[in-house]
């Protein structure tokens, strides 16, 4: 099984870019980057297939995610919890769609992912959970992270798991940023609820 043979189907619709998803009329250097991208990744779609228009910076940011996702020390429940929190701090239907699965997959209770889908987070979160979202929501929306807060996640995830946890938020937040703007939606029916989609504002 591929590393990202577990998503759940989404695929794109719409974007306002071509997707180079396939090898087939790539130029070398694109080529190249799709090649590194697949044997990580299984395949190559959703935000690569955009940023592969600059095929060395989608290399590079396909490496960071690499170490962030498959070779970092968070574990996976908190890992998939964070991504989720980002997805629906910056409304990105396809990272919610990609990972709303994948976090179930890790052990994320039903429960916490509705609970950051219907934004009524911290409410229906454990306390490990709200730390973990928390952060990100805090990062993304308030800007800074409260001592408090920073101190409970630094007890727990130790130097090295607050670090890269803080750096797996900004690194979903530029990738939710690439799929928002190049407009690349799922084709999955797990969707957030979103103003002006028919979703509450």
């Amino acid at each position: 099984m591929t590393k990202d043979s577990a998503v759940a189907g989404p695929g794109a619709r719409g974007a306002r870019v071509p997707l180079l998803a396939t090898r087939e009329g790539l130029s070398p250097a694109q080529r190249a980057a799709w090649e590194r991208i697949a044997e990580s990744r299984g395949r190559v779609v959703g935000p690569f297939a955009v940023l592969l228009h600059s095929p060395e910076v989608a290399r590079r940011v396909a490496e960071l995610g690499h170490v962030l996702r498959f070779d970092g020390v968070l574990p996976a429940a908190d890992r998939e919890l964070a991504i989720l929190a980002v997805a629906r701090a910056l409304d990105c239907q396809f990272e919610w769609a990609a990972h709303a699965p994948l976090a179930r997959k890790a052990g994320v209770r039903d429960e916490a992912i509705a609970a950051i889908r219907d934004r009524r987070a911290p409410a229906g979160l454990t306390a490990d959970e709200a730390a973990i979202v928390g952060h990100a929501s805090a990062l993304l929306v308030a800007h800074r992270v409260a001592d408090d807060a920073f101190g409970v996640l630094r007890a727990r995830l130790g130097d090295q798991g607050l670090v890269e946890l803080t750096a797996l938020v900004g690194y979903y937040g530029m990738i939710a940023c690439t799929l928002n703007a190049f407009a690349v939606e799922p084709t999955s029916d797990e969707r957030l609820p979103v103003a002006g989609e028919g979703g509450p504002p």
